[in-house]
C-alpha cells in the first residue's frame, strides 16, 4: 500500500534503509554496534597476537574505506540522485514529526542551526499530519510550522512556542517576518559549497587515519607471523639436535 500525497502523487511506504536514516536512536546504536565490533577485534588482536583476529579488523577496515571511496564517487556523479534520496528523506521526517520524539529533535535542532524552514519551502510542513493547511484538519497548528522554523528575537527570554501557528497562509514576504521561509535542503546545499575546503578536509583526514590503521595492522600482522615463523624454525632446530644426540 501506498500513501497519497498532498500533491496527488504517492508517497513510498518506508524500507528498512528509511527506517534507520530517520530514527537516530537506531542509527547510534547500529554506528555505535559497529564501531565497537570492529575495535574489539583490533584491539583484542594486538594485546593477544591473534592473527585471524587482526586479519578480521584489516579486511574490515579496507571494506570500510573502499565503501566510503565509492560512496563519493557515486554521490559525486549520481548528485541529483542524492539531492533526491535526501529530500525524500527530509520528507518523511516532516510527516514522523509529531510520532517520534528523537526524530522532533533532530528535525528542530537543523531547522535552529541552519535558520531554514522544511525541506524546500516553509509550506513542506502541510505534509505533516498536524500542520497540514486543510479545512478537515482539527488541530490548532494547522496551516503552522514548528516554534524552530520561527525567528528568535534576542531581547525576548521566553520562547513563543505558538510563533509559527497560520504563517502557510501567509505569502513568503509576509511570513519572513516571523519565521525562516527558505528550504533546509537549500540552506545545506549552499553550506555544504561554502564549507567545501573544511567538509574536504574533514573527509581526507579520516581516510588518512583509517589508512593508518589499516597500515599498522599489517604491520603487525606482519611482525606476528615473521615471530611465530622464526619460533617455529628455532623448534624444528632444537629437536633435530636433540634427535642427534639421542642417537
Amino acid at each position: 500500500m501506498q500513501r497519497k500525497k498532498k500533491t496527488g502523487g504517492t508517497y513510498p511506504q518506508p524500507d528498512a534503509v528509511d527506517s534507520l536514516t530517520t530514527d537516530p536512536a537506531l542509527l547510534l546504536i547500529f554506528i555505535g554496534s559497529l564501531i565497537f565490533i570492529i575495535t574489539f577485534f583490533g584491539c583484542f588482536g594486538a594485546l593477544r597476537n591473534a592473527v585471524c583476529l587482526l586479519k578480521i579488523f584489516l579486511g574490515t577496515m579496507v571494506v570500510i574505506l573502499l565503501l566510503q571511496i565509492a560512496a563519493a564517487l557515486l554521490g559525486f556523479l549520481f548528485s541529483d540522485m542524492v539531492l533526491e534520496r535526501t529530500e525524500l528523506l527530509m520528507r518523511r521526517g516532516i510527516v514522523l514529526y509529531r510520532d517520534d520524539m528523537d526524530l522532533e529533535n533532530v528535525v528542530d535542532f537543523v531547522q535552529k542551526k541552519f535558520q531554514c524552514c522544511g525541506g524546500h519551502s516553509y509550506k513542506d510542513w502541510s505534509y505533516n499530519a498536524y500542520f497540514e493547511c486543510s479545512k478537515t484538519n482539527p488541530t490548532l497548528e494547522r496551516c503552522g510550522v514548528p516554534f524552530s522554523c520561527c525567528i528568535q528575537q534576542k531581547k525576548k527570554s521566553v520562547l513563543n512556542t505558538m510563533c509559527g501557528y497560520g504563517t502557510q497562509n501567509l505569502n513568503e514576504l509576509l511570513a519572513g517576518k516571523s519565521i525562516y521561509t527558505t528550504g533546509c535542503l537549500d540552506k545545506i546545499v549552499r553550506w555544504g559549497k561554502q564549507n567545501l575546503l573544511f567538509t574536504g578536509g574533514i573527509t581526507v583526514g579520516i581516510l588518512c587515519l583509517e589508512i593508518c590503521m589499516i597500515s599498522l595492522a599489517a604491520a603487525q600482522i606482519s611482525q606476528i607471523t615473521r615471530i611465530q615463523q622464526s619460533n617455529a624454525n628455532r623448534r624444528g632446530t632444537y629437536r633435530l639436535k636433540k634427535q642427534g644426540n639421542t642417537s
